[in-house]
């Protein structure tokens, strides 16, 4: 079932939000006061996220803070990677929370947290194990990025690709599974802590690792799923037709379902960072896709427990 929908993903990162269109951020904060109502038009219930951070950015924060932004939104999320992309130490994890706790009341989700193969298995196998003592029981959602490797003929989701040197490559290899579906060393780490530590898993249009990513997660024992549905992808043939199929398949899940990615005709310029002319198209696109799938065993789940801060891990 839908649990939680976010609004973007990285809004501070500009592999994922232009700043040449939108500097300041203020773009972006209406889209979100928009998108939040929208929302809340079709279910005042379900709980609104603000794309993960990253980098991880107090000010970031405030500044949306100071637009309204927040006003809508029920979960602020950060996104770490420090073994792969960030200048701090994977022991920072606690301080890096509390950072973003410091300026919000709001629960902090770490939406994405991985460790990339790039270098070696043995690394992320230390990195899974130290990422669970540090987080579990610190934030009320923590996904693993990701179940599968990237396939080396796509293309990672940044703007920079190989301009990034070897950091673009290690895209490529934040998996527990290797792109032909083979496990790696990490995967026993990970079955003792799934049931506590959910997965971030991409699924491009049409993928065609969805039907076996859900079994490998059965097999694991996944409760929390984060996934995405891209407002670029909606204009493609039979786009709801996919929609379908894909949150059909994750349906057993408890999915945190990612609003993102700017349709090239859309954008003030022709890319999935760019901010969208129109913010409220977005806006309808989130309200259409919660409609869509929260689904009559959502309907009456949230009828019967009403919004709570404490399902969300507030205190």
């Amino acid at each position: 079932m839908i649990e939680a929908a976010m609004i973007w993903n990285e809004p501070n990162n500009k592999s994922h939000w232009d700043p040449e269109v939108d500097p300041d951020w203020s773009r972006f904060g209406e889209m979100v006061k928009l998108a939040t109502a929208a929302i809340a038009d079709v279910d005042p219930t379900l709980p609104r996220v603000l794309g993960g951070m990253s980098p991880i950015d107090p000010h970031f924060i405030n500044r949306l803070s100071g637009y309204g932004a927040l006003d809508g939104i029920d979960v602020v999320a950060v996104h770490g990677f420090p073994l792969d992309w960030n200048l701090w130490s994977i022991h920072d994890w606690p301080a890096k929370l509390e950072e973003i706790q410091a300026v919000t009341d709001k629960p902090v989700w770490v939406s994405e947290v991985g460790v990339s193969t790039f270098g070696a298995e043995e690394v992320q196998v230390f990195g899974l194990k130290r990422t669970a003592e540090l987080l579990i029981g610190k934030a009320p959602r923590i996904h693993w990025y990701s179940l599968y490797d990237l396939p080396q003929a796509w293309e990672a989701t940044t703007r920079h690709k190989e301009a990034e040197g070897s950091s673009y490559y290690r895209h490529f290899h934040m998996g527990l599974l290797r792109e032909d579906g083979t496990p790696k060393l990490a995967l026993a780490e990970y079955e003792k802590v799934a049931s506590e530590i959910g997965l971030c898993q991409w699924f491009h249009y049409h993928d065609h690792r969805l039907d076996d990513a859900v079994a490998w997660m059965k097999r694991l024992g996944v409760r929390y799923l984060r996934t995405g549905l891209s407002w670029a992808d909606s204009f493609r043939p039979d786009a709801r037709d996919w929609f379908d199929r894909q949150m059909e398949a994750l349906a057993e899940f408890n999915v945190t379902v990612t609003f993102c990615f700017t349709p090239e005709h859309e954008g003030i310029q022709p890319h999935h960072t760019s901010a969208p002319q129109d913010p409220r198209r977005f806006a309808d696109f989130c309200a259409e896709m919660t409609e869509r799938y929260l689904s009559s065993r959502d309907r009456s789940a949230l009828a019967l427990a009403p919004f709570s801060r404490s399902f969300l891990g507030a205190s």
